[in-house]
């Protein structure tokens, strides 16, 4: 969904170079409703765990790259590694209509980080870990249950003028 500047299967890494003022948000805060950012998604179950790997040469103000669930333009969640204040921070967004962001300090400002969804029921919960074994867990939130979604990598540079994403180690099992 919404073509990068390119984009690049080496080995088992995807490297994404996205489109400058791209972005998902729904009018919370600053008013405006942004559907552009890059989405590479896969159709999932109902329930399942969703798992990456993600790193990138965060620079700009908002660059983003992480995990997105997704039902339709008014429904979806993204959580992953965003750039701002200075440094990257675990962040993740929910948005029913209105997308709501909660975010945290990132566990490096280096090294890639696993990012983990596990949709069960009605919620989502995402998780973040440095060695893709041990989790913690960043978030829960509601999600429209008993549906089925688009679920994959995504990234995103709202201010900059580009932003180089890399995914690997992406994995989706059923709950």
């Amino acid at each position: 969904m919404n073509e990068p500047a390119s984009s690049k299967l080496s080995g088992t890494q995807l490297l994404v170079h996205s489109r400058p003022k791209t972005d998902f948000w729904r009018k919370t805060f600053y008013g405006y409703v942004t559907d552009n950012g890059h989405f590479f998604h896969l159709p999932a179950p109902c329930d399942f765990t969703f798992l990456a790997r993600v790193n990138g040469q965060y620079a700009a103000l908002y660059d983003q790259a992480g995990l997105m669930v997704r039902l339709d333009a008014e429904n979806w969640m993204k959580c992953g590694t965003e750039f701002f204040d200075g440094r990257r921070h675990a962040s993740v967004v929910f948005t029913r209509d209105f997308s709501d962001w909660s975010t945290m300090p990132d566990l490096s400002d280096t090294v890639p980080v696993w990012w983990k969804a596990v949709r069960k029921k009605d919620s989502i919960e995402t998780l973040c870990s440095l060695d893709g074994k041990n989790f913690t867990s960043v978030r829960q939130g509601y999600f429209p249950p008993g549906t089925k979604v688009e679920v994959g990598v995504m990234c995103a540079a709202p201010e900059g003028p580009r932003f180089d994403a890399v995914f690997d180690s992406v994995r989706l099992e059923n709950a």
